[in-house]
This record gives structure tokens, sequence and C-alpha cells, in this order.
């Protein structure tokens, strides 16, 4: 399962105690990802079970934005958090994986991602963007990348952005959404690397 729930535990063992749970987390035996979910330790040395995590913390979401243009390697920075996008209010937690940060989007920008399988011997599978729709997300909620400099200043893999994206897939979503905001954006982005 990769993580649980207080309900899961009870479920399993009706009598089951809650005060266990202060004791196990101060005792190291599990982790708290954040109120009522929990892990094990061993996870932290687990690849890609953050961002598997990233799913279950707040649900419905994706892995979006930076991480996820770092996951495709078109980002060289290490990110310094998890970002992801919900229905959900914008809210962010922190726990021993690091923070998770999450935007809202509407109902209507709520596709776009894949199930990737994690790395690895455990099954995980992350709803992760895909490379197109990280970029998206990326100029939708970040409407100050407003000139072809600031594409620029985003140091997007050249090679990535000349023969890798999605060119086709990244007009249906713009399409999709239909907004001249966006579309003003991406066209700077389409001006900054040279792709049409």
């Amino acid at each position: 399962m990769g993580c649980f729930t207080g309900e899961q535990v009870r479920l399993w063992q009706p009598g089951f105690c809650r005060d266990n749970f202060v004791r196990w987390i101060a005792a190291g035996e599990i982790l708290r990802l954040k109120r009522n979910l929990y892990t094990f330790p061993e996870y932290l040395q687990i690849p890609d079970s953050a961002l598997f995590f990233a799913n279950r913390i707040y649900r419905p979401s994706y892995v979006s934005l930076h991480t996820a243009l770092h996951f495709h390697g078109i980002i060289p920075e290490e990110v310094v958090q998890f970002t992801s996008v919900s229905t959900l209010k914008t809210a962010s937690f922190r726990n021993a994986f690091g923070t998770y940060a999450y935007h809202h989007v509407s109902a209507s920008y709520m596709f776009g991602y894949e199930l990737k399988q994690a790395e690895g011997q455990v099954p995980f599978v992350i709803h992760m963007a895909t490379p197109e729709k990280a970029l998206i997300d990326l100029l939708h909620l970040y409407p100050e990348y407003g000139t072809v400099e600031d594409m620029h200043n985003l140091r997007l893999d050249a090679d990535f952005m000349e023969s890798g994206i999605n060119r086709e897939r990244l007009l249906d979503y713009e399409n999709r959404i239909h907004s001249p905001a966006l579309t003003k954006r991406l066209n700077l982005l389409r001006e900054a690397y040279s792709f049409a």
C-alpha cells in the first residue's frame, strides 16, 4: 500500500488504540505524511516514493510544474519542493520526505497526465503531467512569465524543446483550454525556443 490511514488500521484491527500512532511516530517506527496518513521509514530509501506520496497526500492531484519538468529532464535544477495541481484549494504539507505544494486549478484543467511506473522494486504508479501539460500548468499558474526573456530564464533543455516536445499535443492542450492569455505566453515560449 505504501501509506495507510487510521481508519484502515481499525478495519484490520477493530480494537486498535489510536495512541499507538503517537508512540510509533516518537519511536521512529512510522512516519506521518499528514494528519491521519502514515508510512514506514523504509520508504525514505525507495526511489520515487516521495512522488507517489504526492498523489496520496492531497486528492485529486497530479505531479506537475517544476517537479514534472525535472522528472522529464527538461529543467536541470533539483526541485526544492514537490509541486502538484489539484481541484482542491491551494495547500502545502511538510514531512520527512520534503515539502509538498498543491496549486488550485479548475476541473477543466485536470487532464494531461499519465500513469508513470516508479523505478525500483516497489510497484508505485504516479500520476504525472506530460511534459506539455507541465509547461501549460506552469504558464497558467505563473502569469509573470510574460516576455521572451522570462521564457529563456526558465532554462528549459534546448534539445528537448527543439525535438522532444510533442507539438501536436501542446497545440491540442492549448485549444482545449482556449485561453487568449495562455496562448500569448505559449507563443512567447515558442519564440524563445524556436519551435512552432
